[in-house]
């Protein structure tokens, strides 16, 4: 008997250490794969689900209003009560997704703001009558005749950083700061999927101005024009730049201020359609697209600095600052007369400037009463950069 050939058949029977630790790191592998190509279709349902959720539902409203003449005033249940109750036309959610539905005021709507979003509201998307949709944690601005705008979309939260050059709006992260207006500029279109995207412009910023001006729940007392306009995070403490909350009812997220010991520095403001938008005033200043070209700023006579000016000063040359950029232009009753003390902000100009200025909005987290959503800085180059001052996109 060949006991050599006995001995090396046995041995085929087995394994290595080494052949054993190469299959364990297979599997391993092939599983990490797998975890990771499951959560990403995981993440791809959740999105479509509610993409789909807020075509059907929006479709079902305007079926509604179809019969009615009006969208529904009232729901019970997710099912429209008024003028009828109708549950052939109630908003249903697929799995966990939340549905939000905010009828315009009036007796009979003609308008609606309907938000669909995820168990984590990782994915919220808005629409309205119009079929304006949104795109990721943008929300649906009502446009203004004043500024001759349209429905639009803007970012729910000021503009963070995804990449080197994307912009994405998310409540979680800090504010991408430290960029130019130049560079604000020319990255606000690579947000993902949103075509048409671009750097907010004083038009839309004055709308939104102009309509959470003339919401009463803004208002330290709910009565406008009396006491003060929220202007968020800007009394220093803490000395940063903050992130966002999901739950849009903590709007002193991160302040370490509350509705009794700060109410001021309260950071969502909500439109006249139900959003929420968050740090419009203050957390860091906001760039806008727009610019005032040098000899023509606002300001006093005889100034050679730049200085903070009251928006009701008597004194103050407007210059070829735009009517459309005061506060008067809004139209809210008393406006002309309101000061930082009704937390609208202040003019920051410099009369004798002699070189082209570009516009900062809102305020920062240690601009103290100089924060407000009337704010306007025009002492920055288009070139200039700060850990104080971010931006936001619309579409």
């Amino acid at each position: 008997m060949n006991y050599r050939c006995l001995t090396m058949s046995r041995r085929n029977f087995g394994f290595t250490i080494v052949e054993l630790l190469v299959v364990i790191v297979v599997i391993g592998i092939l599983a990490a794969i797998t975890t990771v190509f499951y959560s990403g279709i995981a993440s791809r349902a959740k999105l479509a689900s509610v993409q789909v959720d807020l075509s059907s539902n929006t479709t079902q409203l305007k079926i509604y209003q179809a019969i009615n003449g009006s969208f529904p005033t009232t729901l019970v249940n997710n099912c429209p009560t008024l003028p009828v109750a109708d549950n052939d036309h109630c908003l249903k959610a697929s799995s966990d997704n939340k549905i939000v539905y905010v009828p315009a005021t009036g007796v009979s709507p003609q308008n609606f703001r309907l938000t669909v979003s995820d168990a984590t509201n990782t994915n919220n998307y808005s629409t309205n009558a119009s079929g304006l949709s949104c795109p990721l944690n943008f929300i649906v601005v009502p446009g203004s005749a004043t500024y001759g705008t349209n429905d639009f979309c803007v970012m729910k939260y000021n503009a963070k950083q995804f990449a080197a050059t994307t912009p994405i709006s998310t409540a979680a992260g800090l504010p991408w700061t430290t960029i130019s207006q130049t560079a604000a500029i020319a990255n606000s279109p690579n947000v993902a999927g949103c075509v048409g995207c671009h750097l907010i412009t004083e038009a839309e910023w004055m709308t939104i101005a102009q309509n959470v001006l003339g919401v009463a729940s803004n208002w330290y007392g709910g009565v406008v024009g009396t006491n003060y306009i929220y202007s968020g995070h800007n009394d220093g403490a803490p000395s940063n730049a903050l992130a966002a909350s999901t739950d849009d009812t903590d709007g002193y997220f991160g302040t370490g201020d509350s509705a009794v010991s700060n109410p001021s520095q309260r950071r969502t403001l909500t439109l006249s359609n139900g959003e929420v938008i968050w740090d419009m005033a203050g957390n860091v200043h906001k760039w806008v697209n727009a610019t005032i070209a040098g000899n023509t700023q606002p300001g006093l006579t005889g100034e050679v600095a730049y200085a903070l000016k009251q928006w009701n000063d008597g004194s103050l040359i407007m210059n070829g600052l735009p009517a459309s950029s005061r506060p008067p232009s809004t139209g809210i009753a008393g406006i002309s007369g309101w000061t930082t003390a009704q937390g609208i902000g202040h003019l920051y100009s410099n009369y004798s400037e002699t070189l082209d200025r570009a516009y900062l909005r809102g305020g920062s987290w240690g601009t103290t009463t100089n924060t407000g959503i009337l704010s306007l800085n025009i002492g920055a180059a288009t070139s200039y950069t700060s850990a104080s001052v971010g931006f936001r996109v619309s579409r």
